[in-house]
């Protein structure tokens, strides 16, 4: 992090020198005007913001589609670590250096350049919103995994920027979307080369904002905040931030699917999800299996087996061009779901609206979009009742519907933290009957994750920073 606040303060040094020689010109109109002109001095002007923007972009992904997220995986019954380090992950035993590339990527690569956006082209309505809402993504997503992270005094003049509370830093990042919402809404678009997310698209980018709005304000409990932010949110797969894989299939060096990648390359046989709880769910041959007379869930199992065995095996969920979702309708969906659910409002509605959408194959790619293998009629309301099709131990049909739709959220989220997310939300709210039952990775464990460490990079080097708390230390949020 140091790096990154060094970085800006030395551009905030230039500007010093600059306003320096502007007071000596307004004293006396004999000192030459270019004084204090270096032709070999680059400022944040003469550089395309575009390519502060691609930085942002690049960095981001790794940190949503990367290492920690597998780890997340692995901590919510998605994945199974075979062998080596994966496998000692998967028996949490976790170092923290396994946070660093994705702690350094939010600091020094998001929000850092976002920074820099804004800086250099504070009137450019477009950049300056995307800029905001990829610095709220970033840092949302390791205050959500970590708990308390610096954000009051990052990328400012202060050496060891401290901890803020994971509550304060997502009130914050609210306040930033707003920000971002009122500057898309007074942008036009255009496209963008740069912008590898939406090339340009205000409005994809507005409904994204509004549905990491909605994502902060669920795993905070703000249920109704949580519905009223998603009803502005993405509206339709089309809408997906996603990482797309851009290459050529006929090179075999290139843009990946970053799973793909791992599997083509050192860590082949070492990560998958035969024999992950997950898997189970959608396997009709298993007593876990959650299909019944309105659901077939064959074509979404056989979309999500990964062959850990090649790479190049696999034509499902992680093909080598398949897109990896970080910010999408199906989130925004569910979000509405579970909150219409909690708050008097009509969530089966939202989630039959959703299952509509799975029956058209959903996220399926054309490989596994297989009609013979999806169902997913609609519910009503009697399914819920006690001994219904979704409630045989005789529940409340209220919660009976919530762990339907929390059970959706679980399968749906595959590849992104919010099984992980959920898990633990849920807990902290007492609210376990909820939680698909996926068992621990190991008889030796006694209690599930409750958290990802910091990086070691910042334990390091940061004065402010103490011991960190370990595995099983619930964040803030979720006590």
């Amino acid at each position: 992090m140091k790096n990154s606040i060094k970085g800006l303060r030395s551009m905030k040094n230039f500007f010093s020198l600059i306003v320096a020689g502007s007071m000596l010109m307004l004293a006396s109109c004999e000192i030459p005007t270019d004084l204090n002109d270096n032709p070999n001095e680059i400022t944040l002007q003469d550089v395309d913001a575009n390519l502060f923007l691609n930085g942002a972009q690049l960095a981001n992904i790794m940190i949503q589609n990367s290492h920690v997220n597998r780890i997340s995986g692995m901590f919510s019954g998605q994945l199974v670590g075979y062998t080596s380090l994966y496998s000692n992950i998967y028996g949490y035993s976790l170092s923290t250096v396994e946070s660093n590339d994705e702690w350094n990527g939010c600091y020094t690569g998001v929000l850092t350049n976002a920074r820099y956006i804004r800086e250099a082209v504070p009137d450019d309505k477009l950049l300056v919103g995307i800029s905001k809402v990829l610095e709220a993504h970033a840092v949302g997503t390791l205050a959500i995994l970590m708990g308390d992270v610096p954000y009051s005094e990052v990328v400012s003049e202060v050496e060891d920027p401290k901890f803020d509370s994971q509550v304060s830093v997502l009130a914050a990042l609210t306040l930033l979307l707003d920000g971002a919402i009122s500057d898309l809404g007074n942008a036009s678009s255009r496209p963008e080369n740069y912008d590898i997310y939406y090339n340009g698209d205000k409005d994809k980018w507005l409904a994204a904002a509004y549905t990491l709005k909605a994502r902060y304000a669920l795993i905070q409990s703000d249920y109704a905040g949580a519905l009223a932010a998603a009803t502005n949110g993405i509206s339709s797969s089309a809408g997906d931030m996603n990482f797309i894989p851009r290459g050529d299939a006929a090179v075999t060096e290139g843009d990946k699917n970053l799973f793909n990648a791992i599997l083509s390359g050192s860590r082949t046989g070492d990560l998958g999800n035969n024999g992950s709880y997950l898997l189970e769910l959608l396997n009709d041959t298993t007593t876990a299996y959650r299909g019944n007379a309105k659901t077939n869930e064959t074509a979404r199992h056989n979309y999500y087996k990964i062959d850990e065995t090649s790479g190049d095996a696999n034509l499902g969920v992680i093909e080598r061009f398949e897109p990896m979702p970080m910010v999408t309708y199906f989130e925004n969906q569910l979000i509405k779901a579970e909150a219409a659910a909690r708050t008097g409002a009509d969530g089966l509605a939202y989630l039959n609206e959703y299952r509509a959408w799975l029956t058209t194959g959903g996220r399926l790619n054309a490989t596994y979009n297989d009609s013979a293998g999806i169902l997913y009629d609609a519910y009503v309301v009697a399914d819920f009742a006690s001994g219904g099709m979704e409630n045989a131990d005789g529940v409340s049909s209220s919660d009976a519907l919530l762990r339907e739709i929390i059970e959706e959220r679980y399968v749906s989220g595959f590849g992104t933290y919010m099984p992980f997310n959920d898990h633990r939300r849920l807990r902290g709210d007492g609210e376990t009957s909820l939680i698909p039952p996926f068992p621990l990775n190991t008889t030796a464990a006694t209690a599930h994750v409750e958290r990802i460490p910091y990086a070691q990079d910042e334990l390091t080097s940061n004065s402010t920073m103490e011991d960190d708390p370990g595995l099983y230390v619930q964040t803030e949020v979720n006590q």
